[in-house]
């Protein structure tokens, strides 16, 4: 399994709580680091001092506070220290136009949370197999 956390950038309470619930249930035991909104991810991704978060994956809502998820996903990409992070976009969001934006930013997934919790849980888990097990991510000290 990839260590190093797990970035959930979510406003909403509940969905942090589902979220939590789904990880422990599928046993996925990476920390998980919670931003509630988008200008509190670029700070933890992006500090204008001292060490950056370096999350296994980042788990980003659209509809955030302060600083939307396209914007913080804009911005990722935009900087080398976090252009190939694997980002999927976890959103209840069902517009056509965000999933476009989302792939044109550079999301590496379009994910719409379920609204059951048993199947919000496999969506979890499998996203939990794919980014922390199967997929390989780039070496560490070449872009990102």
């Amino acid at each position: 399994m990839i260590r190093g956390p797990i970035l959930l950038v979510e406003d909403n309470p509940d969905d942090v709580v589902l979220s939590m619930r789904a990880f422990n249930r599928n046993h996925i035991e990476n920390q998980v680091v919670v931003a509630t909104d988008g200008e509190h991810a670029l700070q933890l991704l992006l500090p204008e001092t001292g060490e950056p978060l370096r999350p296994a994956l980042v788990l980003l809502d659209v509809n955030l506070p302060k600083i939307d998820g396209l914007e913080v996903l804009r911005r990722l990409r935009e900087d080398g220290r976090t252009r190939s992070l694997p980002v999927v976009v976890l959103t209840t969001s069902n517009e056509e136009r965000d999933i476009v934006d989302s792939y044109r930013l550079g999301a590496n997934s379009f994910v719409r949370k379920p609204v059951i919790f048993d199947e919000f849980v496999r969506a979890v888990n499998v996203l939990g197999v794919y980014w922390l097990l199967v997929n390989e991510p780039v070496p560490a000290g070449h872009g990102g």
